[in-house]
């Protein structure tokens, strides 16, 4: 099989391929899979899913992977990142189920194409909304290779007042989100966050502020309701056997201008949300809330990343390096 592979963005020795995916009402539409092999192949992989308004940047992530012996695959998904076209609504879909075609096809050239088919060698791993994406995918497919589940701050539940995760709110949105899909939802982006991690304003990341904005992008009501479609889903109970790690922040603060919270809490998302829900991915699930950490834990600051990377290996080192744990 011809394998249609380029140096990516990132530059040697990180290539990208483009996956064609049926098209929809805006056009073509493709995914990318953002790959580097180890030296010395082992036969296991990571397979890792990015958030909203996010794509693939996080080579010190991969780094630790690589250095296990594990080699890296990240997708961008659908209008995100690398697959965002001009002629696309960027990140909108309108039902995460969508998303398993791209995941399907990633996951068949990481464990068919690519050799990674031993049982359990591969690592599924997700930040914030591809967090709630993966766990449903994983629910569904059940694919036999899959070894773990790292979900880095996953979107498990709608953040803000308690209202909007009432039931009449619900039905607005699944009404309005029907009848309305495209139109978007008023919401005030301080940009604090983006401001946080690039290296240009407060932070010490690179990436590519036309595919991660420091003011997102716009959140649009059939995007929010499939959203919210898939907290159902998860409030309802998964059945992930793989042993999952879910990695978060010790607290959410909302702060108005920049100061040491934005860098040491989560900005994004409700902590108590991503606690409460956390063990309805399956039932083999641990939960760390690593103090200092950001939204993306991956991207604090040193001394929490330390934390992060430390609790990671304890869990790799248990569950997936180590000896299985029975599930049944």
């Amino acid at each position: 099989m011809r394998v249609e592979q380029s140096v990516d963005v990132l530059g040697e020795p990180w290539l990208a391929e483009t996956i064609g995916l049926p098209p929809d009402d805006e056009g073509p539409v493709v995914a990318t899979l953002v790959s580097r092999r180890v030296e010395r192949p082992t036969g296991r992989a990571v397979l890792h899913v990015h958030g909203f308004a996010d794509y693939f940047f996080h080579t010190e992530y991969a780094a630790w992977w690589l250095e296990r012996g594990y080699d890296f695959y990240a997708l961008d998904l659908r209008k995100y990142g690398r697959s965002l076209r001009p002629h696309q609504t960027a990140t909108y879909v309108a039902d995460l189920h969508t998303y398993f075609a791209e995941l399907d096809l990633a996951w068949w050239r990481i464990t068919q194409r690519d050799g990674h088919d031993g049982p359990a060698a591969v690592v599924l791993s997700a930040h914030s909304t591809g967090g709630l994406t993966a766990p449903l995918w994983a629910h569904h497919r059940q694919p036999s290779g899959l070894g773990g589940l790292v979900l880095n701050s996953p979107w498990f539940d709608l953040q803000g007042a308690p209202w909007l995760r009432s039931a009449p709110a619900g039905a607005a949105l699944d009404r309005l989100g029907a009848r309305h899909p495209m139109r978007e939802i008023s919401r005030e982006v301080t940009g604090l966050y983006g401001r946080s991690l690039h290296r240009e304003h407060d932070g010490e990341w690179d990436f590519d502020l036309t595919w991660k904005p420091l003011t997102s992008f716009p959140v649009r009501l059939g995007w929010l309701r499939a959203i919210r479609a898939g907290h159902a889903e998860l409030h309802a109970g998964l059945t992930v056997l793989a042993p999952t790690l879910v990695l978060s922040s010790a607290a959410t603060v909302r702060p108005a201008e920049m100061d040491d919270d934005v860098h040491t809490h989560d900005v994004v998302l409700d902590v108590p949300h991503i606690r409460r829900w956390a063990t309805s991915v399956g039932p083999h699930v641990t939960y760390v809330a690593v103090d200092g950490a950001r939204h993306d834990v991956v991207l604090s600051r040193a001394p929490a990343r330390a934390i992060v990377y430390a609790e990671l290996d304890r869990w790799v080192t248990a569950y997936v390096d180590g000896p299985r744990v029975s599930t049944g």
